[in-house]
C-alpha cells in the first residue's frame, strides 16, 4: 500500500512540478513538507542548469504528499521518495524509469512512447495548449532559450514558431 501511495505522490508532484526525473528522486522532505505537511510551493535549484525549479504540491497532490508521509513516516532530512533498502537512500533515476515504464504499461500506453521526461512534458504542453503563451511555458521550464520551449511542445511546433515570432525577449 505504501508503494502505491509512494507512486501516486511521487508521478503527481512530477507532472504539477514539471522538474527533470534527476530533481524529482533528490527531491527531500524539507524541499516539499518543512512541517511535516506538503506546503503549497517550495523552490528547489535544479542540477542540470542550477536555476530555481518551483515544487508544488496542491490540492489533492498535497493531500497525496501528506498521506505517503503519514504512512511511512519519512522525516525531515530525508529523501522524499525512498529507494530500496532501508529507505536512507532515495530513489535512483533508474529506479523512477522503471516506475513509469510500469505504471504506462498498467493503463495500456506504449512504455516505449512514453518515459519520465513525458512526465515534464504533460503539464507544459496543457498549458500551452490552453493558453497559447509560450513565454509562460519557457519560465515554468525553466529554459534559457525559446527553442528548447518549442521542442517540448512536440505537434504544436509550427504553432508555437508562429507564437515565439511574436514574442520580444
Amino acid at each position: 500500500m505504501g508503494d502505491r501511495k509512494r507512486d501516486l505522490a511521487l508521478f503527481n508532484l512530477a507532472i504539477d512540478s514539471k522538474l527533470r526525473d534527476c530533481n524529482v528522486v533528490a527531491l527531500r522532505i524539507d524541499d516539499v513538507a518543512p512541517s511535516g505537511h506538503a506546503m503549497d510551493r517550495g523552490t528547489i535549484r535544479q542540477k542540470k542548469d542550477g536555476q530555481a525549479g518551483t515544487v508544488r504540491a496542491d490540492g489533492p497532490n498535497a493531500l497525496g504528499v501528506d498521506e505517503y508521509l503519514r504512512l511511512t513516516g519519512r522525516n525531515s532530512g530525508q529523501f522524499l521518495f525512498a529507494g530500496r533498502g532501508a529507505g536512507s537512500h532515495g530513489l535512483t533515476t533508474k529506479q523512477y524509469a522503471r516506475l513509469v515504464h510500469k505504471w504506462v504499461a498498467s493503463i495500456g500506453l506504449d512504455p516505449a512512447k512514453f518515459g519520465t521526461h513525458s512526465l515534464r512534458r504533460i503539464k507544459a504542453v496543457l498549458i500551452y495548449r490552453r493558453t497559447g503563451n509560450l513565454r509562460a511555458v519557457q519560465l515554468l521550464l525553466g529554459h534559457s532559450k525559446i527553442e528548447s520551449t518549442v521542442r517540448y511542445l512536440g505537434s504544436e511546433v509550427d504553432d508555437a514558431i508562429e507564437i515565439a515570432e511574436k514574442i520580444d525577449i
